[in-house]
């Protein structure tokens, strides 16, 4: 037996060449495969073109000019607005209150009580989401469990609280709520695998980019800073306009549709404005990093183009910003009818109404469905955008294209670090909210004697925590939405940037791999 392991005097040698013995006989045609580049030779490894169809490379012509425009405006309406209302509220000296303050200042309407305890907000939310961003670098694996385990809690704890100070509207909200997390938890906890190796790829692309992390924190700072504005706008417009203030003067025209008109355009204008800070750094990192990490290969092989962060961000916020707006104003209208029905709710659960409530509460429902719905279709319409230049209609066509040939159920579903991010945000939202409720809880300001100003000012509180979560998670969603946009024109490019996550994607959705014709 030990023999057999041992090298034969006379081993066997194959003879090439020599021809058989006997007559020769009749075989078809042998088939040779086409030669296959090798890799790292073309770009990355692959002989597809990374400029091809425009790509990277659009023509020089702005893109939906009529939103550009529209856009352009209201910020300046804004400017105007906030600049006439803040100085009549600094001459006003804020109509007093301040930090804790404890029965202090003007009764009539918010004071720098509530300026105060907004900024803080702000500065929590700040916090609260770079933390959130670090947490998700060093704990990739595990931040969408505890994420979502976090959220569950958070929100059974709210629900709770609720219930025992008999907050009775919020307390039905946060059970629903309470409930759907819950299941949501156990319908995608099997697919968390697959999306958790997605975002580990992802975050392995930021560590040889830091103009990730540098768009994403100059993206949150100017959100953080645009909340403050806000802040003091809203607070300003109160003060100036709510009839009997003391700074309503004979000269000025004060009245309670004035309030709500100018705080409903504000608020407008903040949400757009929003949305385009944060669509912005989006398309600017999938034009950029992630993109052309995805068609030109890593760094370390030389082909992708010198400063692609900067190059993206100069066709995203000059040819392509009137499209970003485009897309961005269908969703803040849906945010701005959403917190409208959240008010007429509230009102009616203060006046004892509890079936308008009910259907304002189911309204509000239905409309934040159609709106998250619309705002994970946008996000691959921005990739598209930032990638090839393209007006927003036609990038709505070839996303709508994309998902209908790629499977709506596998680019959903299997999209779960979008819906880790926005529980996130979501989360961070809800504490900046219980914040702000505790603060007005403990310090008694004179003008919430009565309660009226908790609802307004806890949605003004979740509304900043939301959007500079949301703004600092686009990031990471740039990354995630950009390999699912090129998985589904080029997938064998995938299968040579991360082979684990391709096989996965390939044995779990097998029609995912197959590549969309583009017309």
């Amino acid at each position: 037996m030990s023999g057999w392991n041992s090298p034969s005097p006379h081993p066997y040698q194959p003879v090439y060449g020599a021809p058989a013995p006997g007559p020769a006989p009749v075989y078809a045609d042998t088939y040779a495969p086409p030669p296959q580049p090798a890799y790292g030779q073309g770009y990355g490894g692959d002989s597809k073109d990374p400029y091809a169809g425009e790509r990277f490379k659009p023509k020089k012509r702005i893109n939906d000019p009529i939103f550009l425009i529209l856009f352009v405006a209201q910020l300046v309406g804004f400017i105007i607005i906030s600049v006439i209302t803040i100085s009549k509220f600094g001459n006003a000296g804020g109509l007093g209150g301040g930090v804790g303050s404890d029965g202090t200042g003007g009764k009539i309407t918010l004071n720098y009580h509530t300026v105060i305890l907004l900024l803080f907000i702000t500065g929590a939310g700040l916090v609260l989401s770079a933390l959130y961003l670090v947490l998700t670098r060093f704990f990739t694996r595990a931040i969408m469990h505890i994420t979502l385990i976090l959220s569950i809690l958070l929100n059974i704890g709210i629900c709770v609280y609720y219930w025992i100070t008999k907050y009775w509207s919020g307390a039905i909200i946060f059970t629903v709520i309470a409930l759907l997390s819950v299941l949501a938890y156990w319908g995608y906890r099997a697919r968390i695998p697959l999306a958790s190796l997605l975002l580990q790829v992802v975050m392995d692309v930021t560590k040889h980019h830091p103009s990730v992390y540098f768009v994403a924190f100059t993206a949150l700072i100017l959100q953080a800073a645009l909340s403050v504005w806000y802040t003091f706008a809203v607070i300003a417009t109160y003060v100036r306009y709510t009839p009997n203030s003391p700074s309503c003067t004979a000269g000025d025209s004060c009245s309670s549709a004035k309030v709500v008109g100018f705080i409903v355009y504000e608020t407008f204008s903040f949400l757009w404005t929003s949305q385009v800070i944060g669509n912005v750094a989006l398309a600017t990192l999938a034009g950029g990093p992630f993109g052309s990490w995805y068609y030109f290969g890593p760094r370390e092989q030389g082909m992708m183009p010198a400063h692609p962060t900067l190059s993206s961000f100069v066709r995203t916020s000059t040819l392509s910003l009137g499209s970003i707006a485009f897309g961005s104003l269908i969703v803040t209208l849906l945010e701005l009818v959403k917190m409208l029905l959240n008010m007429a709710r509230n009102s009616a659960n203060a006046d004892g109404h509890p079936v308008e409530a009910c259907l304002a509460l189911c309204a509000e429902c239905f409309i934040g469905c159609i709106e998250s719905a619309v705002e994970y279709f946008n996000r691959y319409a921005y990739i598209e955008i930032a990638l090839y230049g393209k007006p927003y209609i036609s990038a709505a066509k070839d996303t709508w294209r994309l998902f209908k040939d790629r499977g709506i159920d596998a680019l959903v579903n299997d999209s779960l670090v979008g819906m880790t991010l926005t529980w996130g945000a979501y989360a961070i939202g809800l504490l900046c909210s219980l914040f702000a409720y505790l603060y007005l809880r403990y310090t008694h300001p004179s003008y919430n004697a009565d309660g009226q100003y908790t609802a307004p000012v806890l949605v003004f509180a979740f509304l900043i925590g939301l959007q500079c979560s949301l703004t600092l998670s686009s990031a990471i969603e740039a990354g995630v939405s950009t390999i699912f946009v090129g998985l589904g024109e080029d997938p064998q490019v995938l299968a040579i940037r991360a082979p684990p996550l391709f096989a996965m994607i390939a044995q779990t959705y097998p029609q995912v791999v197959q590549g969309v014709p583009r017309v």
